[in-house]
């Protein structure tokens, strides 16, 4: 999961806009998704709804790509993050994840992968293709469906700030193969992260927050926290709510003190809700990293770039560490993914509109 657009930027936020936002009560907002092409070996576009100009975070969620359906390969090397979790959700198709703690692993439709960043990660993502030896089968190697075709990727990459307390700790992994569900009139959920409905998220979270996949049709009245600001991100079908149309692709933006979200849904729709406390902190975000100054993010840069020649699995790379199955070690020439250059102005702060 990582930001591969080559002149990443701050994203600086105006004023208030007309009619924008005041940061207390309900609201529905729908906030335009941006087409972000990411090309090279990836060679596919996304989605992006968080963050935007005036609307930087929900909760501490503070990034959301959308990707598919194509039948694209996705190959994301090594990249690093620093300050966040990483949320993988996919819809379809499986996706090997990689990373310098030690992990590899395919993550699956209606499967969880968390990766708490910390002072500093590395990590890299490949979609499964078919005839494919893939890992964690019967002897430690299997092969994906069978087929030439590419296969079908569609999915959700989020990121979650960490708070100040816990963004300079240990990178640790974990993945959720049996997530709980929670239901209700015309509605069913699968809790991502957090707690919804009463039933919570085996995921380990750093500050209050919610994440629900959810289906539903007919008249729906879903339960909510009011204390949290949410925001929907319509899939398939659509929902009415407040009067308003969500289809899908904005991110519907709710405000805060709802305790129900009343809506009428289309047959066969599923959407997203994402939420959580309004996130206090200050947030300065660029390419892959999550920090709150200048000089902070320029050297996790930095950092990064002092790995590039690191090419023995057993070298010191102390702060991003190393991911197996790349580069020399494995017989390839391209083992990382370098960072691109800052902008020739200080970094600063994301703030809400």
């Amino acid at each position: 999961m990582t930001n591969l657009e080559v002149s990443p930027k701050e994203e600086l936020c105006p004023p208030g806009q007309p009619g924008g936002y005041t940061g207390n009560g309900p609201c529905l907002q729908l906030w335009p998704a941006r087409e972000v092409p990411l090309g090279g070996v990836r060679a596919m576009n996304v989605f992006r709804t968080l963050p935007q100009r005036g609307l930087p975070t929900v909760g501490a969620w503070c990034f959301l790509d959308s990707f598919g359906p194509d039948r694209v390969a996705m190959s994301v090397l090594p990249h690093p993050h620093t300050g966040l979790q990483t949320v993988t959700w996919p819809l379809a198709g499986n996706i090997r994840h990689r990373d310098s703690v030690g992990s590899d692993v395919i993550v699956r439709p209606g499967e969880l992968n968390i990766m708490t960043a910390g002072h500093g990660v590395s990590h890299s993502e490949f979609a499964v293709l078919p005839q494919q030896p893939v890992p964690g089968t019967e002897g430690g190697a299997g092969t994906s469906d069978a087929g030439t075709e590419l296969p079908l990727q569609r999915g959700l990459q989020l990121w979650v700030a960490l708070p100040d307390g816990e963004r300079h700790r240990a990178p640790a992994f974990e993945q959720h193969r049996d997530l709980p569900e929670a239901g209700g009139d015309g509605f069913t959920a699968t809790v991502m992260v957090g707690s919804f409905a009463g039933v919570a998220s085996p995921a380990t979270m750093y500050s209050p927050i919610v994440g629900a996949d959810i289906s539903c049709a007919g008249t729906v009245a879903l339960p909510l926290n009011p204390e949290f600001e949410h925001a929907v991100l319509v899939l398939d079908g659509g929902i009415t709510l407040d009067g308003q149309d969500v289809p899908p692709g904005p991110l519907g933006y709710l405000g805060t003190g709802r305790r129900r979200l009343e809506l009428e849904a289309l047959p066969d729709t599923r959407f997203i809700l994402l939420g959580g406390e309004p996130f206090q902190e200050e947030l300065l975000m660029w390419w892959n990293f999550v920090g709150r100054t200048h000089d902070e993010v320029a050297q996790a840069r930095q950092d990064w770039e002092a790995q590039a020649d690191l090419q023995d699995p057993a070298a010191d790379a102390s702060r991003f560490g190393l991911v197996r199955g790349h580069g020399p070690e494995a017989g390839t020439e391209a083992g990382r993914i370098p960072a691109p250059p800052l902008p020739g102005v200080r970094l600063r702060p994301r703030t809400r509109s």
